[in-house]
C-alpha cells in the first residue's frame, strides 16, 4: 500500500524543474508571458489604477460615479442600443445569407464564402467612406430612389447610418460562424422529417432552428460585443446623439484630458466585454451539451 501512494504521490516542484523537458518548455513559454505581461496586463493594471485615483493620487470612486451619471450614463445606454440594433440586423442578414451558401454545393459554397470575407480585410477606414459616398445625398442609393417620395433620404450622420455601416462590418463574424454550424447539420433529418408529412414551417421550427440556436445566440453574442468597442465607423457616420463609449474615451484623451475619466469608461467597457465572452462560453458550452443528450 505504501509503495502504491508513494508511486501515485504527484511530483514537487523541485523534482519537475529538475525536469531537463519542463526547462525547456517553461524556456519556451517565457517570452510569451513577458510578452502578455508587457502588452495586456500591465496596460489592464494601469488603467485600472487610473480610473481610482483623484487629482492628488487617493483612492475615490468619483470617476465610476461620473461614468454612471448624466451624460456619459446616456452615452453608454446609446453604445448597449446601437450594439444590439446592429447584432440582430447581422443574425437576420447573416441568417439568410450562411442559410444560402450552407446549400449550395462545395465548390460554390467555398466561392461565395470567399466574396463575403474577401471584403473584411479591406480596411475599415475605406470601407466607411465606401459606404459615406453610397448614403450620401448625391450618393447612388438616394440616386437611384430619386423618383422615391421624401427623396432624397438622410441616411449619414444618425443611428440610421451608423448601424448601416457597423452591420456591414459585423456580418463577416457572422457568416462564417453560422456557415460552421449550418453545414454540420445533419440534412437527412430534414428530409426524414419531410418523409414523414411535416411542414416545412415545422421542420424549420422544430428541427433546423434548434440545431443552429446556439450558433445563432454565440453570432449574435460576438457582434454585440464587437460593437460596442467600435470606433471608426459611428464616429465618421454618426452625429452628436449616435456618440458611442469609444468615441467618449477619444475626446476625454485627446481633446478633455481627462485620462482618469477615460480610464474608468475604459474599464467599465472592458467589464461589459468579459460579460459578454463568459455569456458566449456558457452558451456554446449548453449548445455542446445538448447535442451530447441528443446523440446519447
Amino acid at each position: 500500500m505504501a509503495a502504491t501512494l508513494t508511486a501515485t504521490t504527484p511530483a514537487g516542484p523541485r523534482k519537475l524543474l529538475a525536469s531537463r523537458k519542463t526547462r525547456i518548455g517553461i524556456l519556451y513559454a517565457l517570452p510569451v508571458v513577458v510578452y502578455l505581461l508587457v502588452l495586456f496586463v500591465y496596460p489592464i493594471f494601469s488603467t485600472l489604477f487610473l480610473s481610482l485615483q483623484d487629482a492628488n493620487g487617493s483612492l475615490t470612486w468619483h470617476w465610476y460615479a461620473d461614468a454612471l451619471t448624466g451624460v456619459n450614463l446616456s452615452v453608454l445606454f446609446t453604445t448597449l442600443r446601437i450594439s444590439a440594433e446592429t447584432a440582430l440586423l447581422s443574425l437576420v442578414f447573416g441568417f439568410l445569407l450562411a442559410n444560402a451558401i450552407s446549400r449550395l454545393k462545395p465548390v460554390w459554397a467555398a466561392l461565395a464564402m470567399l466574396i463575403v470575407v474577401v471584403p473584411h480585410f479591406i480596411s475599415a477606414l475605406v470601407r466607411t467612406y465606401g459606404w459615406i459616398i453610397l448614403l450620401g445625398d448625391k450618393g447612388l442609393v438616394n440616386e437611384t430612389l430619386a423618383w422615391a417620395p421624401g427623396a432624397p433620404y438622410r441616411l449619414l450622420y444618425n443611428e440610421l447610418g451608423v448601424v448601416i455601416g457597423t452591420t456591414s462590418m459585423m456580418l463577416p463574424y457572422t457568416v462564417l460562424l453560422l456557415y460552421g454550424v449550418m453545414r454540420g447539420v445533419d440534412r437527412r433529418l430534414l428530409a426524414a422529417a419531410a418523409s414523414m408529412g411535416a411542414h416545412r414551417v415545422t421542420i424549420f421550427r422544430r428541427i433546423y432552428l434548434p440545431l443552429v440556436a446556439p450558433g445563432l445566440a454565440s453570432a449574435g453574442l460576438l457582434s454585440f460585443i464587437l460593437s460596442l468597442g467600435y470606433y471608426i465607423t459611428p464616429a465618421l457616420m454618426g452625429g452628436p446623439n449616435q456618440t458611442m463609449i469609444a468615441t467618449l474615451i477619444n475626446q476625454q484623451v485627446t481633446k478633455e484630458n481627462q485620462w482618469n475619466q477615460a480610464a474608468a469608461q475604459g474599464v467599465i467597457l472592458l467589464l461589459l466585454t468579459l460579460a459578454g465572452l463568459l455569456l458566449v462560453k456558457l452558451v456554446t458550452s449548453l449548445g455542446a451539451s445538448a447535442k451530447k443528450r441528443s446523440a446519447s
